[in-house]
């Protein structure tokens, strides 16, 4: 799991459906207006909101494309959605309005009622009164419910629960290394090197719990002062090099010492140490985009040629981040969650098809132009499914 992305504030994140929205400037595009549409107010205009006011949209508008023009006037920051009167559904956002500024609210409306709702940092929740929107548009943005930060926390928990299962075999695997190097058994150690990685490999959505033990049991040499002969590089791509150039036990044995005392650590560390409920969201997508960077390329392949044995961990792990994800992403969005359940086990299956009948895997630089290819334009098409996911579980308490 090396070179993470760092995340993205929540207040910033926005569900690409309507990140085109948000950005569009208040000029509106009439969709199917209805036969009286003259006695209806212009789909545009502008809103001042401040802390005791969230503005006065028309009462009535033509379906299509909207576009308000907001304005905060307080002095504090400001959250502001296009809702159903009864803000079961969001149909827009501005995430993060400062004081002064100005950002346009919009979207495209079919018929219904509709509101305006204002979230001040400060406190206050205002809702305006009822819109109606008259007639049919094409292309109207389906509403998605809000998504409380307490939702999250059953997800989290489960997968605090599996991350705790999982650690002890993790360290028990590194005990199984470190025993074949101080035997001296090379071997056996190259074997079991790959099993402790691809152990560790799987557990990718919650490395931002792990703390500084991320960086000792998986940090790789780029950018070391000098490389994979830097002094007191550790870690498992640190083992994976001396194992494939050949280190001698008495060399290695250090190395595969500190990792057991890192992992130990580890287990001991992770029950007090916190997981942002925005992480796995985030990470469903993260772990496969480094794969994508790392992996695919073979950029983190230290000698063993198993970059491909990581990516099937990976994506071994995504599935698991998405099983735990999926009661709170099916009443939003199932049709993605059906497409994810697809194509996540048949990548994976592709990629499995690299590993031998005696459990070795093909390395990466010995792909065809043709299969590499393959492998990366299917996975990107994943990415792009996954990329909705930090969006459409972005938590919004008040939508």
């Amino acid at each position: 799991m090396p070179e993470r992305t760092p995340p993205v504030p929540a207040a910033r994140r926005l569900r690409p459906a309507l990140v085109g929205l948000v950005l569009l400037g208040t000029t509106a595009l009439i969709g199917s207006a209805p036969a009286d549409s003259s006695e209806l107010a212009p789909p545009g205009g502008k809103l001042q909101v401040d802390t005791t006011t969230c503005g006065t949209p028309p009462g009535r508008l033509p379906a299509g494309r909207i576009s308000f023009s907001v304005t905060n006037n307080s002095k504090v920051f400001a959250t502001l959605y296009v809702v159903s009167p009864d803000a079961s559904l969001a149909y827009a956002e501005i995430p993060w309005l400062g004081p002064g500024r100005t950002l346009p609210l919009a979207t495209t409306l079919t018929g219904g009622r509709y509101a305006v709702r204002c979230v001040f940092s400060s406190g206050p929740v205002l809702t305006t009164s009822p819109v109606t929107v008259i007639g049919r548009a094409s292309g109207a943005v389906a509403g998605y419910p809000p998504m409380p930060d307490k939702e999250l926390g059953a997800p989290v928990k489960a997968y605090r629960d599996y991350v705790k299962t999982a650690l002890p075999d993790l360290l028990g695997a590194g005990r199984t290394l470190d025993a074949d190097v101080a035997r001296g058994d090379l071997g056996a150690a190259r074997s079991d090197w790959l099993a402790a990685h691809l152990d560790y490999e799987r557990l990718g959505a919650a490395y931002n719990s792990f703390g500084d033990f991320d960086k000792s049991l998986d940090g790789m040499a780029d950018g070391l002062p000098q490389g994979v002969d830097t002094p007191g590089w550790t870690g498992f791509f640190a083992i994976e090099y001396g194992l494939w150039h050949g280190w001698d036990a008495g060399r290695l044995r250090p190395v595969t010492q500190q990792l057991v005392t890192d992992l130990d650590g580890l287990v001991q560390d992770f029950p007090s140490e916190d997981t942002d409920p925005g992480d796995l969201p985030l990470r469903a997508h993260e772990i496969l985009e480094n794969s994508l960077q790392f992996q695919l390329n073979g950029i983190a392949d230290y000698g063993s040629g198993t970059t491909l044995a990581t990516l099937d961990a990976n994506v071994q792990g995504t599935e698991k981040v998405l099983d735990i994800l999926a009661p709170v992403i099916r009443p939003r969005d199932p049709a993605l969650l059906d497409r994810l359940q697809r194509q996540l086990p048949g990548y994976e299956g592709k990629v499995a098809a690299y590993r031998g009948e005696d459990d070795s895997w093909t390395p990466s630089s010995h792909l065809t132009t043709a299969q590499r290819q393959r492998l990366d334009g299917e996975l990107g098409d994943l990415l792009e499914e996954l990329a909705v996911l930090p969006n459409l579980l972005t938590p919004r308490n008040h939508a």
